[in-house]
């Protein structure tokens, strides 16, 4: 979502569910929606929509057009869109531009860049795909009056790791020429993919994804190219693989504050990684940090408690994701990714033997109707944490609260909610209609 021109701007992707169906290796007996033979046989094109919070109107602005794909069928150009960023060019401060990252199929062209001036007409910028065999850019970040930005996503079929993780700069996004500025991987193989970046006073952060840790580095993008960079944290701040990548940066009274996650929701079945629940960290500006939520540890740089008394996912073994944060009206908001609505489908057999003994404890009806729906915390100091809801505000079906933002009119977020249109009731033997699948929009604001 962005804020542009006094409209809020939501991207959506569709047919999620199918679409994982098809690609991914994820273990399902039964899969949550009815899902055709072949996703693209739904109307799979992504779609962009404008809300007028004067007017309480939606209106539909883009739809992904169809194009024909290298085995010769028509397929939509976008699947989706991962980023939407404003950026103000340098000398312009009233020409401000609404950019989109895309997520290209992977019989498309590659992912683009979308350019709008005007919020009604969206148009590619650069060549696809940066000129790499990626599907996805991810995430856009403006700083020092420049755009900068990663590729992710594989022909294979990974919309994570790239085998690209390095990181372009534009001067003038507009016209589609990037250059890198980093070293692959900042000289480590083993960052896969660069997942997410944020500008902090004078640096630019990035998190990795890595099998061994995530790793967080800096500069301060000034100088010759390929910039200096400096490692801030490596090895998942020294908790390995269930740390894997960094999901969300955001800077907060003096800190940065960093969630993490593990692919797939928190259980990465192709490298046997989780499930496990996040942790929280917060960077000071000379580099050192904190664990704000997690697992009290003793580390090379000594021992690191958990300041919230929090153990990792809030408490919560099902937050796969710290997903995104938001400043809103002096609190820091973060939202997660919880998965156990899936339970009741998921293949057992794949499930390591102390987490099944858990769970045959519950039932999935019972997880469903009392712990299913992201979480969404805030903080006024980054040590004291208040949930505002832990039930997917109301709907077990919005697993994921997947973007924030704070607006004049209030905080809007936007959910992840792939259990439409028909779903298979647990314990049940046909598919229905589910009133409550689809991603929804909230407006957070004060009281009269």
């Amino acid at each position: 979502m962005a804020w542009y021109k006094d409209r809020l701007y939501v991207a959506t992707t569709r047919g999620n569910f199918p679409f994982m169906k098809a690609r991914l290796p994820i273990g399902m007996d039964i899969w949550p929606v009815e899902c055709p033979e072949s996703p693209f046989d739904l109307d799979m094109g992504a779609e962009i929509w404008c809300y007028d919070p004067h007017e309480g109107v939606w209106e539909k602005r883009f739809k992904a057009p169809m194009i024909v794909g290298s085995h010769g069928k028509l397929i939509p150009r976008e699947l989706g869109f991962r980023g939407m960023v404003v950026y103000t060019p340098p000398g312009r401060p009233n020409e401000p531009e609404l950019y989109v990252s895309t997520w290209s199929p992977a019989r498309g062209p590659g992912p683009n860049i979308l350019r709008s001036t005007d919020g009604h007409h969206f148009e590619p910028t650069c060549e696809p795909g940066l000129g790499l065999p990626v599907t996805t850019i991810r995430t856009m970040v403006p700083f020092k009056g420049r755009m900068f930005t990663t590729p992710a996503g594989s022909r294979g079929g990974n919309p994570n790791v790239s085998g690209h993780s390095v990181v372009y700069e534009s001067t003038d996004p507009a016209s589609g020429e990037w250059e890198p500025v980093s070293d692959f991987g900042f000289g480590d193989s083993g960052n896969k993919t660069i997942f997410e970046m944020c500008g902090f006073g004078d640096h630019l952060y990035i998190g990795t994804f890595n099998l061994e840790g995530f790793q967080i580095w800096r500069s301060t993008v000034e100088g010759e190219k390929p910039y200096h960079w400096e490692r801030v944290i490596e090895k998942g701040a020294y908790r390995g693989p269930l740390n894997q990548c960094v999901l969300s940066l955001y800077p907060f009274k003096g800190h940065l504050y960093v969630g993490g996650g593990i692919q797939g929701g928190g259980v990465d079945t192709q490298n046997r990684i989780g499930p496990a629940p996040p942790e929280l960290l917060r960077i000071a500006p000379d580099g050192s940090w904190d664990l704000l939520v997690g697992e009290t540890r003793d580390t090379p740089l000594g021992r690191k408690e958990a300041l919230s008394g929090y153990l990792p996912g809030f408490d919560n073994f099902f937050n796969g994701y710290f997903w995104r944060m938001c400043v809103h009206d002096g609190w820091l908001y973060m939202g997660t990714f919880e998965w156990s609505s899936v339970l009741g489908y998921a293949n057992r057999r794949r499930w390591p033997e102390a987490f099944t003994t858990i769970i045959n404890k519950l039932t999935p009806q019972f997880l469903l109707d009392h712990s299913s729906g992201f979480d969404l915390y805030r903080t006024c100091d980054g040590k004291n944490w208040v949930p505002v809801t832990t039930d997917g505000m109301g709907n077990p079906y919005n697993m994921g609260l997947r973007t924030l933002i704070s607006t004049p009119h209030g905080m809007f977020i936007g959910t992840a909610n792939p259990f439409g249109p028909k779903i298979m009731p647990l314990n049940g033997d046909r598919y229905i209609p589910n009133p409550r699948g689809g991603c929804e929009v909230f407006l957070g604001s004060p009281r009269d």
